[in-house]
């Protein structure tokens, strides 16, 4: 990962800008750099990943024009041959030195040709205006917010424009900015004709567009390696991986002390695929030690995403104290296109592609948030193969009558898809879905709920719970995260859509805990 900001006006001083800036040097420790374009400021620390040497270094110029960007862009050395035919130079091995070139010959329609994960800021010298992006998905994050005097500032992270503005607001995925006003280029969630591909097709397509995307993030000139929890997902993009690798890849597996369930199939993977492997094993104290710690990082109060973080921040800490490693490769997104153990009591094909489309709309603010913070904290870049613009349009475009759980197993698709390649035990490819949260080990989310339980008596919950009307508490432990949170973010809390929760006009969804454990169907989930 790394950070970018930019602060759109020749007013801003430099001590104030690099304030803010230097709020997120965890996600760029190598260097960092500040340019004063003449109309502004634009800042960058970098965490070297693609183009190691000192040539690679943000932001680049290209006569009285910069970008700076926090991204991977995948296939850039076919764009960038093309651009050298056209004339173009490039001095480094870097992946974003291709976009000002870019800009130059296409605009921003150069957005929608980005096969990319990326946040940017571009200022063109030549009309001596800003503009910035961010992929369709919002894997790169990025935050804007006006000052005083209505100049727009751009940041990596909300904590970089904590005191600088009123308001702070996720910038749009799949928008770029020009000329003060947010762009769609790309609404990765809408279909525009649904595909009927027959169901032995749709599988084949699966197959080969996710082993495409994990290919494609295992480039990297610094070194890799992978988040196993034991789950069908991760376990897929591990396997997929190991296959590709002319070593064993680097595997890292986290739980509780007493009761992790996911060790216990996270080793049978790493076995199998003859991963190197790390178990990390962490306590309640280590836990209840670092949430508030947690929930500063990730600028959120919604429970489903710092219960989820506390494992997920625990691992990639060690990781960061203890390996070279500087890449890593998980498995979210996958729930969002295949399904929750909610999504099961869909009333409707159509209510499920509905549901699908606001939970990818909004992955920004929840398992995509929680997977760039608690990994770039660490000082590590996290890469989303399930993200895959390829892979994401195509499995929004199938019918959604072939993705309602008529199998008697979730994600049935995605399971056949691997079914013949053998390259995970069957036991793990069929094995039903465990929230990671619950997976850590049950006792860590009964923690959690236990201390905020002692934490506030029955009067102080009643009368705290009052001074929030948006996104109000409704359990001890959502009052705890949220005080936390006010802290850090006094006020931000629209920063968020809404607790994360399964659809309560559902049937069976009707719960006040997001944790699938509570549901009906839970089953042998957590065993």
């Amino acid at each position: 990962m790394c950070s970018i900001m930019g602060y759109c006006d020749s007013r801003v001083t430099y001590d104030a800008f690099m304030e803010g800036l230097g709020k997120t040097v965890s996600r760029g420790p190598d260097d960092t750099r500040v340019v004063d374009t003449g109309k502004g400021l634009l800042g960058f620390h970098r965490l070297a990943i693609m183009g190691l040497t000192e040539k690679g270094m943000q932001p680049f110029s290209l006569g009285k024009s910069y970008v700076v960007c926090n991204g991977e862009i995948y296939g850039f050395e076919k764009i960038k041959k093309a651009l050298r035919d056209k004339g173009y130079t490039f001095e480094s091995d870097s992946d974003c030195e291709i976009l000002l070139p870019m800009y130059r010959e296409y605009g921003t329609d150069m957005f929608a040709m980005l096969d990319a994960e990326y946040a940017l800021i571009i200022y063109d010298g030549e009309t001596e205006e800003y503009i910035a992006a961010r992929d369709p998905i919002g894997i790169r994050p990025l935050y804007y917010g006006y000052d005083e005097k209505g100049v727009i500032i751009f940041a990596s992270e909300a904590k970089n424009l904590v005191g600088m503005t009123k308001e702070i607001i996720p910038f749009p995925p799949g928008h770029y900015y020009k000329d003060g006003k947010f762009i769609s280029y790309c609404d990765i969630a809408a279909v525009s004709e649904i595909c009927f591909d027959d169901t032995e097709t749709v599988c084949r397509k699966i197959h080969d567009k996710l082993t495409a995307g994990i290919k494609k993030r295992l480039v990297a000139d610094a070194k890799v390696g992978f988040l196993l929890s034991g789950g069908l997902d991760s376990s897929l993009v591990c396997a997929v991986a190991a296959k590709e690798s002319l070593s064993p890849i680097k595997t890292f597996a986290i739980g509780m002390s007493e009761d992790a369930i996911d060790l216990k199939y996270a080793k049978q993977v790493a076995d199998f695929i003859g991963s190197d492997h790390t178990e990390v094993i962490i306590t309640k104290e280590d836990v209840l030690e670092n949430l508030e710690h947690v929930i500063e990082l990730l600028g959120t109060y919604d429970i489903t995403t710092i219960r989820a973080s506390m494992g997920m921040y625990l691992v990639c800490k060690y990781i960061h104290e203890n390996t070279d490693i500087r890449v890593l490769l998980t498995g979210e997104i996958s729930d969002e296109l295949f399904g929750y153990k909610y999504t099961d009591f869909a009333p409707s094909a159509e209510a499920f592609q509905t549901e699908a489309q606001k939970r990818v709309r909004e992955l920004h603010m929840y398992d995509v948030l929680r997977a760039d913070r608690c990994i770039s904290v660490n000082s590590l870049e996290a890469r989303v193969p399930f993200g895959d613009l390829d892979f994401v349009k195509y499995v929004m475009s199938v019918d959604p009558e072939k993705k309602l759980n008529k199998y008697g197993k979730g994600k049935y698709l995605l399971r056949h898809a691997f079914e013949k390649d053998g390259i995970l035990p069957e036991s793990i490819l069929w094995r039903e879905k465990a929230a990671f949260s619950d997976a850590v080990g049950h006792s860590m989310v009964d923690d959690l709920k236990e201390f905020a339980e002692d934490y506030y008596s029955e009067a102080q919950f009643t009368e705290l719970c009052k001074k929030y009307s948006f996104a109000a508490p409704f359990t001890k432990e959502s009052l705890l995260y949220r005080e936390i949170f006010e802290k850090y973010y006094p006020g931000q809390a629209k920063m968020v859509a809404d607790f994360w929760m399964p659809n309560k006009e559902w049937e069976g969804c009707n719960v006040n805990d997001p944790s699938a454990r509570v549901l009906s169907n839970y089953g042998d989930s957590g065993n």
